[in-house]
């Protein structure tokens, strides 16, 4: 089973960039569909970006745009690069594992610890 840890988090002013980090253990990366979910006080964990069975990137419509999710599979990393951030980006940020099966993607999610972003205006 895959360990996650995510890194990169920080506070930055509004209209500024973070680069987040999922680095990987136990497991390759390239057996699992990968995705960044956030979560911000008070609110329900949400989905932000990912990258399905084929590779393919998909993301959130709030950050469309501006944020962009890699997996370096040489690495074992993955990675979110958020450009033009917003107050409303504060949040903390995870990275989500769920394995792949033929032609599916598993619906059990392995959670890293999380990174907390803020962003001031």
């Amino acid at each position: 089973q895959v360990q996650l840890v995510e890194s990169g988090g920080g506070s930055v002013q509004s209209g500024g960039s973070l680069r987040l980090s999922c680095a990987a253990s136990g497991n390759t990366l390239s057996r699992y569909c990968m995705a960044w979910f956030r979560q911000a006080p008070g609110k329900e964990r949400e989905g932000v970006a990912s990258i399905d069975l084929y590779g393919q990137p998909s993301y959130a419509e709030f950050v469309k745009g501006r944020f962009t999710i890699s997996l370096d599979n040489a690495k074992n990393t993955l990675s979110l690069q958020m450009n033009s951030l917003k107050p409303e980006d504060t949040a903390m940020y995870f990275c989500v594992a769920r394995p792949k099966s033929i032609n599916v993607c598993s619906t059990n999610r392995l959670w890293g610890q999380g990174t907390q972003v803020t962003v001031s205006s």
